[in-house]
């Protein structure tokens, strides 16, 4: 396995350094056998490196305790579905996956752009394959997935528990395909600048992948904050840990872009912007890697101390230097065509949203690395705790959401007092309606920007659905069609614009269940024995008895919680202890209770021998539409950037075979 393993990731080392050489090559006069030769090399290089992942794969299925990552990982006694899970439990492992995904992504990059973007691909592919030979080097000579160990244990140490979740078995992947998927919009944005092909030819080139990963790294986040949730047992699934901020700065950054790009397209502004979004988006997934492998910060999510730490500084600097540079060199090529005209215009409202964007996550990275920065200069390490986050997230989130709302009413280039007028009065009557039970219901004293923020989305929503009523009405009249064909013929020949709009509803949704169980949460710590009831929130909960169970695999300690609200059972929980035999490791078994309205949260913090139970009771409202908003992002992400129809045409157009714009 060993053998087999280091073999492949030697050969596809090779293979990445002839791809840079040849693809170089080709870009001189009569180089086109040259380049069809780097098309073929990269293709081997994916090969090579899948073949090191299924042999890693292999070895995790069949207990191969020779190797280091498998004794460290895994062991006997667990299930297949986690044994592969831990490729990416371990360091070596996910970086492994991360060259692997890198591969296939440039494989799929080189296949799909075979008939067009000539100018550009040479570059592209030097870029792609420069990224991988870092990664590749890493995984050959410095932290190698298949290092044997002198002795063979009996049995392998096992997988964290706090890893042996369903979640975990795709939260890792989706943020992965989200970080290695924006190498794509990078490679392209410099092959722009190396070949003065700075029109919008990229940028057609480059829409659909960067939705895709931007749409798989939301969703990672999502699911991160999924396994917290059910998880960690604190009641919570966003505590501004520096993995998870590592993972939030650059889905901020590439929401920037995708909103300002738009503005490109449409008025030939912003070129310089765009290039800046594209090279810090991939830089930050870089740094994101970096915490997590440097052993510089303490959580939860990262790995512990390693040697990885400069050669990903180094790397980043590397990055960040040469692209700086090259944009720099080519700044006269990238002037804009237009001016801003007014700030009461769509462009307008695109610019406030980038800074937006952009000033949340420059704070968000300040509070990240300012606990290194200050260990460094001062010699003790200073926490940044969530109250900072919350108190820069707050103003700014909910300005984002009104302009998420916002943005599609304003017209380009400038926008009357009267079309202002008639596109927001209905929108404001429809917030103020509803504001009116929001404030008579809840004590604002105790979550004002609660309700602000869920006063806000009724505003956003009232807006898109408009959006969509106009169309609908517009098709109707002039097709005379039924209304449900109206809204679907409009979506299909606009399925970027409409699908955005779907995302924006996902958006607000996320933004009501962030102010739901934020602002209005109830928690509680009860202490009950069997056969007592306590009361938290109206809830009453009766403790019904505990259970033991034991297997080869960990025993476990529950209590059975009946609940009763006004006299009625509605539900039975059963909060737990998982206690681990390869390590003596304990994990949460948390009982949760989900309906529209609230979550009700029970975690077991202690089961005396008397049968008395100790439990933390945590009521969540609006917690689900947290879910249930990544569900609808994802449709309106997969709708915005689904091949086919009239807009997919126009992109094909943008993007002709010699790379220039088109007539």
């Amino acid at each position: 396995m060993s053998i087999l393993g280091r073999a492949a990731l030697l050969l596809a080392l090779a293979a990445a350094v002839y791809v840079v050489y040849a693809a170089l090559r080709s870009r001189r006069p009569g180089g086109r056998a040259w380049e069809t030769s780097a098309e073929r090399a990269v293709y081997a290089v994916c090969a090579f490196t899948t073949l090191a992942v299924g042999t890693m794969w292999v070895a995790l299925a069949t207990d191969s305790f020779e190797l280091r990552n498998v004794a460290e990982y895994t062991s006997s006694t667990l299930g297949l579905e986690f044994k592969l899970t831990a490729l990416w439990g371990s360091q070596a492992g996910s970086l492994l996956l991360w060259a692997w995904i890198l591969t296939v992504f440039s494989a799929i990059v080189v296949r799909t752009n075979r008939n067009r973007n000539r100018l550009l691909m040479p570059v592209v592919m030097a870029v792609l394959m420069g990224i991988a030979i870092f990664f590749l080097l890493l995984l050959s000579f410095v932290t190698s997935p298949f290092e044997t160990l002198a002795q063979v244990p009996a049995e392998g140490r096992g997988l964290n528990p706090l890893l042996q979740n369903p979640y975990m078995q795709i939260h890792p992947p989706m943020l992965y395909l989200g970080f290695v998927g924006l190498s794509v919009p990078f490679a392209f944005a410099i092959a722009a600048l190396v070949t003065r092909k700075v029109d919008t030819a990229w940028i057609a080139s480059v829409r659909r992948w960067t939705i895709f990963s931007w749409l798989f790294l939301g969703i990672g986040i999502l699911l991160g904050a999924k396994w917290a949730y059910e998880t960690l047992g604190w009641g919570g699934y966003w505590a501004w840990d520096p993995v998870e901020n590592a993972a939030f700065m650059p889905w901020l950054v590439a929401t920037a872009f995708l909103h300002s790009v738009m503005v490109q397209e449409r008025r030939g502004m912003l070129k310089v912007w765009n290039m800046v979004l594209v090279i810090l988006t991939f830089t930050l997934c870089l740094f994101g890697t970096f915490l997590t492998r440097s052993g510089v910060i303490s959580s939860v999510h990262a790995f512990g101390e390693s040697t990885l730490g400069p050669f990903f500084l180094a790397f980043i600097a590397v990055i960040l230097i040469a692209s700086v540079a090259l944009l720099v060199s080519r700044l006269p090529l990238l002037r804009s065509q237009h001016t801003l005209e007014s700030y009461i215009s769509r462009e307008a409202i695109f610019l406030f949203n980038n800074l937006l964007l952009v000033g949340l996550a420059f704070a968000v990275f300040w509070g990240t690395v300012f606990p290194i920065i200050s260990e460094a200069l001062r010699g003790e390490r200073i926490t940044v705790g969530q109250g900072y986050f919350n108190q820069v997230a707050l103003p700014i989130g909910i300005a984002l959401l009104v302009l998420t709302g916002v943005g599609p009413l304003i017209a380009w280039r400038k926008s009357s007092p009267a079309q202002l007028r008639r596109r927001f009065v209905g929108p404001i009557v429809v917030a103020a309606v509803a504001a009116v039970p929001l404030l008579v219901l809840t004590d604002l004293r105790n979550s004002p920007a609660a309700a602000a923020t869920i006063i806000a989305g009724v505003f956003v929503t009232a807006c898109i659905t408009g959006e969509f009523w106009r169309g609908m009405k517009v098709r109707h009249a002039l097709g005379g069609v039924s209304w449900p064909g109206s809204l679907t013929s409009m979506v299909a020949r606009n399925r970027r614009r409409y699908g955005g709009y779907v995302v924006h509803l996902g958006i607000v949704l996320l933004f009501i269940g962030f102010a739901g169980s934020k602002g209005f949460v109830t928690e509680s710590d009860i202490a009950v024995a069997q056969g007592e009831r306590a009361t938290v929130a109206g809830y009453t909960f009766v403790n019904e008895g505990s259970d033991r169970t034991s297997d080869d695999h960990s025993s476990i300690v529950s209590v059975t919680m009946g609940v009763y609200r006004g006299g009625e059972r509605i539900g039975t929980m059963t909060p737990g202890v998982e206690t681990f035999a390869v390590d003596e490791t304990r994990s949460s078994k948390i009982a949760i209770d989900t309906s529209p309205r609230r979550d009700l949260y029970l975690f077991l913090t202690r089961l005396e021998d008397n049968g008395l139970a100790r439990v933390s009771v945590y009521v969540n409202p609006l917690v689900a539409w947290i879910w249930v908003a990544g569900i609808l992002m994802f449709a309106g992400g997969l709708l915005a950037a689904w091949p086919g129809g009239p807009s997919a045409r126009r992109e094909r157009a943008a993007a002709p075979a010699d790379g220039r714009a088109p007539a």
